[in-house]
């Protein structure tokens, strides 16, 4: 590798560090909270509801957006301009943050959608980058380092968020996460390598887009186990994405968990994902990734059947440790299990409509927690196991997959 060349993947894998201060402050630990609680208030059920509204909004905007700007990025030489304006249209969403105050509920509201479609936008160009910064044989590698790198920079952010946590100063800590975020991604715009040539006019791109958006489900549903794992995998990632975004929330309307405690939550979710992935991947060659994804998929229904009968923080911090090695692992397995399923030379196309269906995997979950919380009182644990029955949806679906086996048994056979 030359010097510019690990100058760009540096600059690559800084962006993930970057991007990471958004979504472990913002979704996951201390906006999520904030707004539900504070600003909303939680007393029946209503800030779980305009949160899971907010979530539901930003993914809808992404999943019918995505394939149109994506072609229309390609196609028309603008994918580093459009990374750009998505990242820092993000970036201004979260640092506006710090003007919300309890009562702002659509202020609020309207600030987490746009900074969300702005943050998840941004991730499906910066993602398209991987296949010109390493051969084949290295992108694996490259996405763990990203991957990696995200992870150090999800504990940079909540360690410089908790000290404004403490002091209950949530507009240090949004003012934090936008400077962070800003800051180290401005590498990946000075080093990624510069938009192609244009190449269609508007019309064409946008065209072209949809063309191909129908082409690959046309050959989607022609492949009866790669229909059926994808329509398991919309529903049991929408389950898994539900718990992520209102864990927070339930933590603290239903437990009590200070803001910083919920930071520290998080770090310990993180740690298990990490350990869940790590210990699930020698089951997930000698097994196979259905066996994991399906074992991985009853955890998770122990999980909000747990949440359910909770009553002490402690007992939150175990069935946190038991999700995240969930999380880990069904989403290490998940990708396993689709790239298994995908004919050879088929991968870059079938792997962007499975990145789609993980975006539009979070649009019905938060509705139903947020409309369920809110119809019975306030009631979270009706919520969170009402969730449930995406995981159960899903191992079902799974569970009717003819694939999906032991890569040496399927070697085997050839």
């Amino acid at each position: 590798m030359t010097a510019p060349s690990r100058r760009t993947v540096v600059a690559w894998t800084l962006y993930d560090f970057a991007n990471s201060a958004f979504v472990a402050v913002i979704p996951a630990t201390v906006y999520s909270q904030y707004y539900a609680l504070a600003v909303v208030g939680n007393e029946h059920g209503e800030g779980d509801f305009w949160w899971g509204l907010a979530v539901t909004t930003s993914m809808i905007v992404v999943a019918l957006s995505s394939p149109p700007l994506g072609a229309l990025a390609d196609h028309g030489g603008l994918r580093k301009r459009f990374l750009f304006a998505l990242t820092y249209l993000s970036v201004a969403a979260t640092a506006l943050m710090a003007t919300v105050r309890p009562g702002h509920v659509l202020w609020g509201w309207l600030l987490a959608v746009v900074g969300t479609v702005g943050f998840e936008g941004a991730i499906v160009y910066y993602n398209a980058y991987l296949s010109e910064l390493a051969p084949p044989e290295r992108q694996g590698r490259l996405s763990g380092y990203g991957f990696a790198v995200g992870y150090l920079g999800s504990a940079v952010a909540l360690g410089a968020a908790l000290p404004f946590a403490r002091r209950d100063d949530y507009s240090g800590t949004f003012l934090i996460t936008a400077a962070l975020f800003g800051t180290f991604a401005i590498p990946a715009f000075l080093f990624l390598p510069a938009d192609r040539p244009v190449r269609l006019s508007l019309r064409q791109a946008i065209g072209a887009a949809f063309a191909e958006t129908r082409a690959t489900l046309r050959g989607i549903l022609a492949m009866p186990a790669l229909r059926r794992f994808l329509l398991a995998y919309l529903f049991f990632e929408d389950g898994i994405n539900t718990v992520v975004y209102f864990s927070s929330v339930f933590a603290g309307h239903t437990l009590g968990f200070t803001t910083p405690e919920v930071i520290q939550l998080y770090f310990v979710v993180q740690l298990a994902a990490v350990v869940g992935a790590w210990a699930w991947a020698r089951p997930t060659d000698m097994r196979g990734p259905k066996f994991v994804v399906m074992v991985t998929l009853v955890q998770w229904c122990a999980v909000v059947v747990a949440a359910y009968f909770v009553e002490t923080k402690a007992q939150f911090f175990a069935v946190a440790v038991v999700a995240g090695t969930a999380l880990g692992a069904a989403q290490a397995a998940g990708r396993a299990f689709m790239a298994a399923l995908i004919p050879p030379g088929r991968e870059a196309e079938l792997f962007g409509f499975y990145a789609l269906c993980g975006k539009t995997a979070a649009i019905l979950g938060p509705l139903v927690f947020g409309l369920t919380s809110r119809l019975t009182g306030g009631n979270q644990r009706i919520a969170i196991v009402s969730v449930g029955a995406f995981f159960v949806i899903g191992l079902a679906l799974i569970r009717g997959v003819d694939a999906g086996g032991p890569v040496r048994r399927r070697a085997e056979r050839c």
